[in-house]
């Protein structure tokens, strides 16, 4: 299952959250491909893509990014609140580990073509 965390303009967040997942020692191993675009702003983080293989994946992943959000709530992160998977959009910047795990089961059971969700 492939899932995509979205910039939302706020380059700094992305790249905050790729140096955390990469030193939480459960999420590390995750595979994680930053996505940048090109043009006048010469290669913007854009989102970070993240595979999520299995259940196991999923639970060290929602940890970590709970974690990461709950480390940030001082610094006012607005970005990397996004996560798209197939045809699904879902604000998760206010979820905790085991909400964004729920979540990540359900999408990865419904398979990609579930429609656009908002929470």
């Amino acid at each position: 299952m492939q899932v995509r965390i979205q910039g939302d303009g706020d380059e700094q967040a992305l790249t905050d959250l790729q140096d955390w997942l990469s030193r939480d020692p459960q999420a590390r191993q995750l595979s994680v491909a930053p996505v940048s675009t090109s043009g006048a702003t010469m290669s913007v983080l854009h989102a970070l893509d993240i595979v999520l293989n299995r259940g196991i994946e999923i639970a060290n992943f929602a940890v970590a990014y709970a974690s990461w959000r709950v480390a940030r709530a001082d610094a006012a992160t607005r970005g990397a609140r996004t996560l798209t998977h197939g045809g699904s959009t879902v604000d998760i910047g206010h979820l905790d580990g085991a909400q964004l795990a729920d979540l990540l089961r359900r999408l990865q059971s419904e398979g990609t073509d579930t429609g656009t969700h908002q929470s």
